[in-house]
């Protein structure tokens, strides 16, 4: 059971891994093409992909947990790109996924 449990974490790691990659090669093209720095925030592509899900998980984070963490922190994170905060998410799926090394039998 927990072996399908940290492969799932590992996949859903890498997917992000990979998404964060898409994600900065696409914003570089933009800069590129603009002769400016641009970027896509966070918030922009959740809002594109979902935007019930990110009304509700706002309603849900200041009733439920704090209006203070919605206003300060995941505003801000949302307003960052979306190659900044995901590589961080995958990383730590990864680690959570990873495999555990059999004990070292003691001599």
């Amino acid at each position: 059971m927990f072996a399908v449990l940290r492969a799932l974490l590992r996949l859903s790691g890498y997917f992000l891994l990979g998404i964060a990659v898409v994600a900065a090669v696409v914003d570089g093209s933009k800069s590129i093409a603009a002769a400016a720095f641009a970027y896509t925030p966070v918030g922009q592509v959740w809002f594109e992909l979902a935007p019930a899900s990110l009304n509700i998980a706002q309603a849900a984070i200041q009733r439920h947990v704090s209006p203070v963490l919605w206003d300060p922190v995941i505003q801000t994170l949302l307003g960052w790109p979306v190659w900044v905060v995901l590589p961080p998410l995958a990383v730590a799926l990864l680690i959570l996924g990873m495999r555990r090394r059999p004990a070292v039998p003691s001599v």
